[in-house]
């Protein structure tokens, strides 16, 4: 399956450049390109985009208000936004997080890396891995605000196993691993945790770990 890309970045040069890089996997388009948040949720309706590669800083609509418009749009439920950050400057990723977003890649990233991050976050998998990652999240999850219906005491213990171990950054396969299980057993057990919590992805799911203190900052 192709999956169809939609580039938003207020520079035009970046967005060439990661145009190119897209078009060049055989397995990805590129739909369209947008250089403001306004433009982004515009066109991901238009085009018909699987994912939006979103930067965060652009004019007339940042890229955090147009991912929550992408993510409260019901005839948008199924794109899927990776936004971008410049890591150590950007304090906005966990705006992005509860807006809707995915997860994040930050913009110096490696062209493979890029690839793998587009392909990961439009399949749904794994979104924040462990390392620099996690202690962004952890750095910025100062302020909690609501992200899902429920916390996780509406779980099982062997599900807020699972929550713990998707906080830490580990795949439906790696958490199978962990815990004994077969990986299509754990993949249902995310499932089941994002009906009960009522949570968009797994971007979601390692909001609620940190917000409820089940998984605490410098435990990675």
């Amino acid at each position: 399956m192709t999956i169809r890309v939609l580039l938003a970045d207020d520079q035009t040069l970046v967005r060439e450049a990661f145009a190119m890089l897209v078009e060049s996997a055989a397995d990805m388009q590129v739909v369209g390109q947008a250089a403001t948040g306004r433009e982004a949720v515009d066109l991901a309706r238009a085009r018909r985009a699987d994912l939006v590669v979103m930067d965060i800083r652009m004019p007339d609509l940042d890229g955090i208000e147009a991912t929550r418009r992408i993510a409260a749009d019901d005839d948008l439920a199924g794109v899927k936004v990776l936004v971008l950050t410049t890591y150590d400057t950007d304090e906005n990723i966990v705006d992005a997080l509860r807006a809707g977003a995915s997860g994040f890649l930050v913009k110096d990233t490696r062209p493979a890396e890029l690839l793998d991050a587009i392909r990961t976050v439009a399949a749904g998998d794994a979104l924040l891995s462990p390392g620099p990652t996690a202690r962004l999240i952890e750095r910025f999850l100062r302020s909690p605000a609501p992200s899902v219906a429920a916390g996780p005491e509406c779980l099982s213990g062997r599900e807020r196993e699972v929550l713990t171990l998707v906080a830490r950054g580990l795949n439906n396969t790696e958490i199978a691993e962990a815990l004994g299980l077969s990986p299509l057993t754990a993949k249902t057990h995310v499932s089941r945790m994002m009906g009960k919590l009522e949570a968009r992805d797994r971007a979601q799911l390692v909001i609620v770990a940190y917000e409820s203190g089940l998984v605490a900052p410098g435990t990675l």
